[in-house]
Parts: C-alpha cells; structure tokens; sequence
C-alpha cells in the first residue's frame, strides 16, 4: 500500500474480488486530492472496475501499480453491492470515479485557482476539452498533452513529455490513457513528478470535449451502467463485460471463503 496521506485520516483497505480497495466515497476523494495538490509529494490516486481485476491477474506492472497506489477508488456499482452482501461496511455513495465527482473537482479547482493537466486522448481532443472547461471555470489553469507519444521511460519523447509538465508545475495531474496503459505511465514516472495528486482518469477528456458521451449516471447508480456502455459501443466492449467477468469467480469464492471464516463482528 502507498504512503498514507498527510493531513487526512487513514480509510480502511478491504480485499475485493482479488484486488484492494479503499472504503472512500467522491468527497473523502476530493478532500485527499486537496491535500495533496498543496503536498509536497505526489500522491497516486487508481480505481478498481471488473475491468482492471481481470487484468491484474495478467500484470505483475499492474499489480504494482495498485501496491503503490495511495488511494483506490471503488469504480463498480456491483463490486459494491458484492461487498455488502459480504458483510463488508461499503455504502452506495462509496462508487467513486471522475465522471462522478467532475463537477465538484472542477468548481474546486476553480476556487482555489489550481494548475490542472491532462495527458491523455488523441491529438486536438484534450485542447477541445480545456477550451470548454476554460469557458465554465476560467480559474483553472489547464495543460494538456495528447497520448499518442512514445512511452517507454527512456524516451526522448517521455522526457519531453516530463518536462512539459514539470514546467507547468502542476497541483494535479490527470492521465486518461486507458487500462493498463495509464496506470503503467504513472508508477514509472511518478517519481519525475514533482508533486500533487496524479490520478487515473481513462476517457476523461474524451467526455468533456464531447468525443464520447458518458452513459447516464443513473446507470451507475442502478449497477447497470456497463449495459448503457455495450449497447452503445458492443464491438469494442463486448470482451470486456461479457466474458472477463467470469474470471473472477474464483477470487469470489476467495472472498466468500474469507467471510466464512472471519469473526464475528470484524466486518464492521
């Protein structure tokens, strides 16, 4: 697990369905992301979906990624919902992703005037997305760099990328490159980065500069958002929701083993 964060109490890490995560709801998010774009380390903020269980059991950099992590969100209505019928203390209000905390980070960022960039998305698509954000919170400092760019750590192009964003100096840095890709960006370079919150945030900038249209959020509420997104897009999603999550049936009865044996009252 990462360093605790200054400043913000401890959440408590629960084991799910193979990977950990932490018992936080969008605000507790916020407030931590906060704290640290006034910190003086970076700070790695991730989410666990049904997506990213399936990988971790193919990515030992994934894995890494998740040990390192300071903060994972809960990115999944039914892992939730799993979890309670568990015995586990999660609540509804604890799903936590960007596309359900976007307004309250960008008016926080608007009053306390942060530096925010975003590396991720095709060429021209983070610009749009800035220019839009710009018009409804014109506080906030945007940069952005597109994602199409050589990776690997070594490379001039990445020490390029590092350095622009160093320059900018900035409070919190977004990188929305897709699974696995972005966390594997992140725990590589985290330790060029200077400070601030970096958080993992896939298609973010796609949403904003109207590239993709998010699935209603009452669909994320209901649990059956990742049916909105088939519908709308089945070729690219259909592996995803509809055959990886048979991968986790073993470490569901992992996880109902677990609660078998836990003592009473432990749960809470």
């Amino acid at each position: 697990m990462g360093n605790p964060i200054p400043g913000t109490p401890t959440p408590r890490r629960v084991r799910l369905l193979g990977g950990d995560v932490d018992l936080v709801t969008p605000a507790d998010v916020l407030r931590r992301v906060h704290v640290a774009a006034s910190g003086g380390r970076p700070v790695l903020i991730g989410n666990h979906n049904a997506h990213s269980l399936f990988l971790i059991r193919r990515s030992a950099q994934l894995r890494a990624f998740f040990a390192e992590a300071d903060l994972i969100q809960i990115d999944s209505a039914p892992m939730i919902l799993w979890g309670r019928l568990l015995g586990l203390p999660l609540r509804r209000d604890m799903r936590s992703t960007y596309l359900d905390w976007r307004g309250d980070f960008w008016r926080l960022a608007d009053t306390r005037r942060w530096r925010v960039f975003y590396l991720g998305g095709a060429p021209g698509v983070a610009e749009t997305a800035a220019a839009r954000l710009a018009e409804r919170y014109p506080n906030v400092q945007i940069g952005c760099q597109h994602g199409y760019f050589d990776h690997a750590t070594g490379s001039s192009e990445n020490r390029q990328v590092l350095a622009r964003i160093a320059a900018f100096d900035p409070q919190v840095l977004l990188v929305g490159m897709g699974m696995p890709l972005q966390e594997h960006w992140a725990l590589e370079n985290r330790a060029a980065i200077q400070r601030g919150a970096i958080l993992t945030v896939g298609a973010a900038f796609d949403y904003e500069a109207g590239a993709q249209t998010a699935a209603p959020r009452w669909t994320g509420a209901l649990g059956v958002e990742w049916l909105a997104r088939l519908i709308g897009q089945p070729g690219r999603l259909a592996g995803r929701y509809l055959l990886e999550p048979w991968s986790l049936i073993g470490p569901a009865l992992g996880d109902v083993a677990a609660a078998v044996t836990r003592p009473r009252g432990a749960a809470r």
